[in-house]
């Protein structure tokens, strides 16, 4: 298994390029604000062939690149249907004091291709499977990505701004809903073993157990109560 990562544009927001091994297909997660000299770095680096990107969710900082990602390698974008407005419209998903600053440095729209996410949707692509999990909170139609542990790896858990190292993704925006990214957490969370590596939209790798251990929020959901308040990340 490769993940290349890194942190792309004004948000430092993680972009990831996941594949079975070096020289093969990939699929290209969350291509955001000022990603795409990033992804052609990593596509070289690794000879990488990139036949998808897959969205966490819809807001600027996570999609921004998008269309000229998908554009210079001809291949579909999925996203969840209802964050799929904000790649042609981030002013009305964010607020026009967050969504105006960049407007003008952006290709806004969709690609050529977009295909729709649902929940429990098993994605067979660049011989992976990535398990789509529908988990609002931080915007209506944020989704996971995991990957099953295989030989020596264990499960890796794509969670974009649903949780963090530390923290959850911020609720205040248009579409966001505590009690809904509560629920998403207890959902989609805590079934997932304690080995399972979490790649967030943000920060720093982590796993499930370290943070059942130490993060606030998930601890509160799993005690059955409600959150307590730490900082919380993401545009």
């Amino acid at each position: 298994m490769l993940i290349a990562g890194f942190p792309a544009g004004a948000w430092g927001t993680n972009c990831y390029l996941v594949a079975p091994a070096a020289g093969e297909e990939c699929v290209i997660i969350d291509p955001g604000h000022e990603a795409a000299p990033g992804v052609e770095e990593a596509l070289k680096k690794h000879r990488l062939k990139p036949v998808a990107v897959v969205l966490t969710h819809g807001h600027l900082d996570h999609v921004a690149s998008v269309v000229p990602v998908c554009g210079a390698h001809d291949v579909p974008a999925w996203i969840h249907p209802e964050d799929r407005y904000m790649m042609s419209d981030p002013e009305k998903a964010l607020g026009r004091s967050i969504g105006m600053q960049l407007m003008g440095e952006l290709t806004i729209g969709e690609p050529d291709d977009v295909k729709e996410l649902t929940d429990g949707a098993k994605l067979e692509l660049a011989g992976l499977e990535l398990t789509v999990a529908h988990a609002p909170g931080h915007t209506k139609g944020s989704v996971t990505f995991g990957l099953p542990e295989a030989a020596d790896i264990p499960p890796v858990f794509f969670s974009g701004d649903l949780l963090f190292a530390g923290s959850i993704g911020r609720t205040d925006l248009p579409g966001g809903d505590m009690a809904e990214m509560l629920d998403s957490l207890a959902r989609v969370c805590l079934p997932l073993d304690d080995s399972t590596v979490v790649l967030s939209g943000h920060g720093p790798q982590t796993t499930i157990g370290q943070e059942r251990a130490t993060n606030p929020y998930l601890r509160q959901v799993a005690a059955g109560l409600g959150a307590q308040e730490a900082p919380r990340r993401g545009m």
